[in-house]
């Protein structure tokens, strides 16, 4: 089993487990997560995250896991990341932990459906820093909630058709006809998924 797991243990720090089974990305995610102050597992494939997370036929998983959140890729042979998010969801253990889902691809009725079946987030590759930080700071809120026993759900991304519906956000967005590539390089993919043709 490929699994690498990095940095320093802290009981601050959140711990991320990254699937993706292109290496590449693995260790773009992972040097951006590292760069956030994260500590990082990584697996190749939704089936191996299903191990660790000991939610697979006959494995035990790690006892005392502690996953803070798991980001992972969309299209992967064998366990889609959207399959291994609805398995996820259906843990008893693990349906609390927010799950993002990356893609190279920005086709809105899959964002859509992966928000449904309940992803914190949904991130176009390649995934930049702002979009690393921006979930980092999510989490840990949701996490100090938690901690001062409230009780209320995670903010999810609000999904563009949701934003379009409303006439007074539009002087809030960027303008639909702007072109990607004036963008600066570390435009979050919220953004990106704004401007960009589905």
């Amino acid at each position: 089993m490929a699994l690498k797991d990095l940095s320093s243990s802290s009981s601050s720090e959140l711990h991320v487990l990254a699937v993706d089974d292109s290496f590449v990305d693995r260790k773009v995610i992972e040097r951006l997560l590292k760069i956030s102050a994260c500590k990082v597992t990584t697996v190749e494939s939704g089936t191996r995250a299903l191990q660790y997370l000991g939610l697979d036929k006959g494995s035990s998983g790690l006892k005392d896991l502690k996953v803070n959140l798991i980001v992972t890729d969309y299209s992967m042979p064998g366990l889609t990341g959207y399959e291994l998010l609805k398995k996820i969801k259906e843990s008893s253990a693990f349906r609390e932990i927010p799950v993002v889902i990356m893609s190279s691809e920005n086709i809105q009725p899959r964002i859509e459906q992966c928000m449904v079946e309940g992803a914190e987030d949904f991130l176009l590759k390649p995934v930049k820093l702002a979009d690393v930080k921006r979930i980092k700071e999510l989490i840990m809120r949701g996490g100090e909630a938690k901690e001062g026993l409230t009780k209320s759900p995670s903010p999810k991304r609000i999904l563009q058709n949701d934003i379009d519906s409303s006439p007074s956000s539009s002087s809030s967005l960027i303008s639909s006809s702007q072109d990607v590539s004036s963008l600066d390089d570390d435009t979050p993919s919220s953004k990106r998924m704004k401007l960009e043709p589905s």
